[in-house]
């Protein structure tokens, strides 16, 4: 039987680690044949919430926006077109990108790995569709896979 942690946890009250749990559990005599983290591939992003949005100077494309990530404003430079003022949009922080698709190694992902700063500013900007579950449009770095270094 799979059994989420979150859903033990509403029936049953602990503080411990999946992993702990699992110990002991099994020292209890319940078989707990496998733990699988199903998120977690994904830190980096948070929400964000769109405040500003001012076309960049000389260009018909970039736009900039100030976001509010939950801790603070940032300033993003942003290449997507389909968002405005008030929408609520992926946001990869400094210093992160994408993980990588399943059969994609580094190796070949890094050497077509786009820098995660435009203009000085690091970050890139995705939106969040409504109308289609994976719609993914960036800024710098779209094609960017795992930590990327600085």
């Amino acid at each position: 039987m799979k059994v989420t942690f979150n859903w033990l946890k509403q029936y049953v009250d602990f503080d411990w680690s999946p992993g702990e749990l699992s110990e002991r559990l099994t020292m209890l005599g319940l078989e707990v044949e496998d733990v699988t983290s199903v998120a977690g591939e994904f830190d980096g992003i948070v929400v964000a919430q769109i405040l500003s949005r001012d076309k960049v100077p000389g260009s018909d494309k970039l736009s900039v926006c100030k976001v509010n990530d939950g801790k603070g404003e940032r300033t993003i430079i942003c290449g997507a077109q389909n968002h405005k003022v008030g929408d609520k949009v992926a946001l990869i922080l400094p210093n992160y990108a994408l993980p990588l698709k399943p059969g994609e190694n580094e190796t070949r992902s890094s050497a077509s790995r786009s820098p995660n700063t435009l203009a000085g500013l690091p970050a890139t900007l995705s939106m969040i569709s409504k109308s289609r579950p994976t719609a993914r449009t960036s800024t710098a770095s779209s094609a960017s896979r795992g930590k990327s270094a600085r």
